[in-house]
């Protein structure tokens, strides 16, 4: 206990410091933690604790549903609408764009088989949420780009990205290991998936606000019920994957959607509440996914997996900009746009790693690159999205 208590210690006080000199020096706050995580982490100095770093996951999906009920805290109905259909395209059109780029790069560049480049290429195509969403949410909170809704977009298109990136990575893995896979369920299961998850989230939101009318609780107290009902709702989405497909996370966002729409005040009181208690677990999960990065591995994958994540992102930036084809955004709201859906981290930390412990022949090579693509675009894109956000977005 003393040792997981010291290290916690240790993450806070140097998390606080780092995140602080960075956002002195022009970077976002994040970049430091991410830096950090590197540095104190098994590949650096190796001063957090074995057994903080075996808790690690289960902290890093609290700290995720603690970022994404602020982030469904932040959404409003009216902008939603403005960017509804877009919104749609940019939930799936750049991340298999960029999946499909990377099979043909790693495949002509590697020689890796379908399969395999499949694989990498579906964990790559997955974006960041906890970047992204810090980030959307600090422009909200500025209100920079909000008249046009560019924040509730990105946040809304990549809340689903993941879910399609993660579900066609499967397909691939599962397809490689002999599992029997039924495609067409699979490939349905996205939008099925989409639907559970934003429909539970409903009702969890709905069943939370007749509880709190029914049930007077102070402000903290309505903060542990929600976060408590988030957790169970992930949960589920774990529990029946492989049976009934069920976004959690989307269904996270949808709680705090539900509350701020149906309840303005309490959702802005609520807000302010999470804000709070994100100013930790913001600490936590950024070091943690820096502490993920394997530095030698990063290395091994070289030149050749410098080249399949760039070409792999410049992919990705076309399917944004065809997504955003029709739209009011001017070519700089655009480049912004494109900027955003660059970070990679916690997908890639939580799935890279699987093809290697399944067997896959060339594991070790797709461990490599996705730690590679985490070093490269988690802190760069967090910078790059706060430069072109600031320069690009217009003050409303």
């Amino acid at each position: 206990m003393e040792v997981l208590a010291l290290t916690l210690a240790l993450i806070i006080l140097l998390g606080l410091l780092a995140s602080r000199f960075f956002s002195r020096i022009g970077f976002p706050g994040l970049f430091g933690l991410l830096l950090l995580g590197i540095l104190i982490g098994p590949s650096g100095l190796n001063l957090i604790s074995e057994s903080f770093l075996n808790l690690s996951e289960d902290i890093r999906v609290i700290a995720l549903i603690i970022i994404l009920l602020r982030a469904g805290l932040g959404l409003h109905r009216e902008a939603i609408r403005k960017v509804g259909s877009h919104a749609l395209k940019m939930s799936f059109i750049p991340c298999v764009i960029e999946g499909v780029a990377i099979i043909f790069i790693s495949q002509q560049l590697l020689g890796l088989s379908f399969l395999e480049a499949g694989m990498l290429g579906f964990i790559l195509a997955a974006s960041s949420p906890a970047i992204i969403v810090t980030q959307m949410l600090s422009f909200i909170s500025q209100k920079k780009g909000t008249a046009r809704g560019i924040p509730t977009l990105i946040l809304a298109g990549s809340s689903a990205d993941d879910v399609v990136s993660i579900t066609l990575f499967s397909v691939f893995l599962g397809a490689y290991t002999g599992a029997n896979i039924d495609l067409t369920y699979q490939i349905l299961g996205i939008p099925l998936s989409l639907i559970l998850g934003a429909a539970g989230g409903f009702i969890i939101g709905i069943g939370l606000l007749k509880l709190f009318h029914y049930w007077k609780i102070n402000a903290t107290e309505k903060i542990f019920l929600i976060l408590a009902a988030a957790i169970l709702l992930k949960a589920l989405g774990d529990l029946l994957k492989g049976t009934v497909p069920v976004a959690g996370l989307l269904g996270v966002m949808i709680i705090g959607f539900v509350l701020v729409d149906r309840e303005p005040n309490l959702g802005y009181k609520l807000s302010q509440k999470f804000a709070r208690i994100w100013l930790l677990a913001e600490i936590v999960l950024f070091v943690l996914v820096g502490a993920q990065v394997d530095l030698s591995l990063s290395f091994q994958a070289g030149w050749v997996g410098l080249i399949i994540i760039m070409g792999g992102l410049l992919a990705r930036s076309c399917g944004v900009y065809l997504s955003l084809l029709g739209s009011k955004l001017n070519l700089k709201e655009k480049v912004f746009c494109m900027v955003s859906y660059t970070p990679k981290a916690t997908v890639q930390a939580a799935i890279g790693p699987l093809p290697l412990a399944a067997g896959v022949i060339s594991g070790e090579l797709i461990l490599a690159i996705s730690v590679l693509a985490i070093l490269i675009t988690a802190p760069l894109g967090a910078a790059a999205i706060k430069f072109t956000g600031e320069r690009f977005l217009s003050s409303d």
